[in-house]
């Protein structure tokens, strides 16, 4: 611990715990991750327009667009900034057992709806497929009742683009779903994370769940409570247990 300068106060001891010393110009804020540069700038700003261009005809009524991914949840939320009493600190005592993570997939129609399902470990094509078909039912209504297709917008994950996914592209374009891949590290054109961070931040943030089952129905629960302050629909597609 190094000790400051003496003053006309007689000189005083810096803490470890005190905000580091401000700078002309700084001010004490959080980091954020931000994505990797692309390694081919041409064919992401390719890409870019394209998803311009997708937003813009959506706007226009001329087609539905969702955004897609998956975002994982853990028993020991993570710790942001927190009130305190002044000279104490809020603690969370950690459990034994971290536990397998809740993953969630969802599917984002900005301000509209929030699809989702929840399953304990990763997600692959085999639960990839029925929550898709899932959306590719919902688009043929969707196509039927108003003359739109239906785009979902999401990154190339491996079981996004496994042989037994490309299987099933054309029978959902004939039903009215059309997929489109961003490029590698764009999560700033993916308008879902920006639900995932709310959750995370702010629905859950740090709370402790004794099991996964807890950390789901918590899940669940912060979903709709989102979905009801914001006025949009959400539904939970339930996974078969065979």
């Amino acid at each position: 611990m190094r000790e400051a300068s003496a003053g006309a106060s007689g000189g005083a001891e810096s803490s470890a715990t005190e905000s580091p010393p401000q700078k002309k110009g700084y001010c004490w804020k959080r980091l954020r991750y931000c994505p990797c540069p692309s390694k081919d700038p041409f064919y992401a700003a390719y890409k870019h327009a394209d998803w311009q261009l997708l937003k813009q005809w959506a706007e226009d009524g001329l087609l539905r667009l969702l955004y897609l991914d998956e975002s994982g949840f853990e028993r020991i939320s993570p710790l942001t900034y927190s009130y305190s009493l002044r000279g104490h600190q809020h603690r969370i005592a950690k459990p034994q057992r971290r536990g397998r993570r809740v993953n969630a997939l969802g599917l984002w129609e900005p301000n509209v709806r929030f699809d989702y399902g929840l399953v304990v470990g990763r997600f692959n094509t085999q639960r990839y497929l029925p929550l898709l078909h899932w959306q590719a039912h919902k688009a043929q209504q969707h196509l039927q009742q108003t003359g739109q297709i239906t785009v979902i917008i999401q990154d190339g994950a491996s079981f996004h683009r496994s042989h037994e996914t490309q299987h099933h592209w054309s029978r959902w374009q004939e039903q009215g779903l059309f997929i489109f891949f961003l490029p590698p590290h764009s999560p700033q054109m993916n308008r879902i994370e920006e639900e995932w961070l709310h959750l995370k931040r702010h629905e859950l943030s740090a709370q402790l769940f004794d099991d996964e089952y807890d950390l789901a129905i918590a899940l669940i629960e912060a979903i709709d409570c989102r979905a009801q302050r914001r006025g949009y629909a959400v539904e939970r597609f339930i996974f078969s247990s065979g």
